[in-house]
């Protein structure tokens, strides 16, 4: 009687831990020294005490992420207000010629008028129309304006939450990208923006959680570095307050 496919797979699998046990045998007997066989043990967990209490000031977390930022390729603007915002923002959509603009759908973004302060462009606010396309639209836009939720100065990095009105494809699909960050919203470490996702649960995270260092860069097998390929060349850190 032919043998069914249960005890076929539990044949294999057997054999094939015969193997991985004359395998790790083998590199106990070299190594003259007996084999590990129970897991060790972990005391300790997570990021130690002296990391967890290493702080910056304010105006030294400003710093450390536009240091960082720029040492990508970045470029940032340190800004007293939403005003001087909107100004910085249009005055390069007219340097850049950008005409298709997309932002957003948020209120701090709003109360920007970028209509009103760029006359000859359209711009263009996320998901709020249901018959557009809005990953084409993204696609075809000179600039991508988006609100940081978060920055770590240590990494010199920016998060980006995604949901209905906060499109991912304005990120990472248009030439240049604008990010306004609010001052406070910058922290020391990674780890202090982590550990919230952490404590909210995975039944209250965002669709999306996006991780920004400056502009998209490539590098192929022979290490030629490529900027611009898997999103924006051009990325603006606009920190306010």
């Amino acid at each position: 009687m032919a043998e069914t496919d249960r005890e076929w797979l539990a044949k294999l699998e057997a054999q094939s831990r015969a193997k991985q046990e004359a395998f790790m045998n083998g590199i106990a007997q070299r190594l003259k020294r007996p084999r590990v066989t129970e897991a060790p043990a972990h005391p300790f967990r997570g990021a130690p005490d002296f990391w967890n209490a290493f702080e910056w000031t304010p105006e030294e977390r400003i710093e450390r992420f536009s240091d960082n930022w720029r040492s990508v390729g970045g470029h940032v603007a340190r800004l007293t207000g939403y005003e001087d915002v909107r100004s910085f923002i249009a005055a390069k959509a007219n340097e850049m010629g950008a005409r298709y603009i997309i932002r957003q759908n948020e209120r701090e973004l709003a109360d920007l008028k970028l209509e009103e302060a760029l006359p000859d462009a359209v711009v263009s606010v996320w998901n709020s129309d249901p018959d557009t396309n809005w990953k084409a639209r993204s696609a075809e836009a000179d600039f991508g304006i988006v609100m940081a939720d978060y920055a770590a100065a240590y990494t010199g990095t920016v998060a980006v939450l995604s949901s209905k009105d906060k499109g991912r494809s304005v990120s990472l699909l248009p030439t240049v990208l604008m990010i306004v960050i609010p001052a406070e919203r910058i922290r020391t470490r990674l780890g202090e923006v982590l550990i919230g996702f952490d404590r909210a649960g995975r039944e209250n995270l965002p669709a999306g959680i996006h991780f920004i260092s400056g502009p998209s860069r490539s590098s192929d097998i022979e290490n030629d570095l490529t900027i611009g390929v898997h999103g924006p060349g051009i990325v603006y850190a606009l920190i306010v307050g």
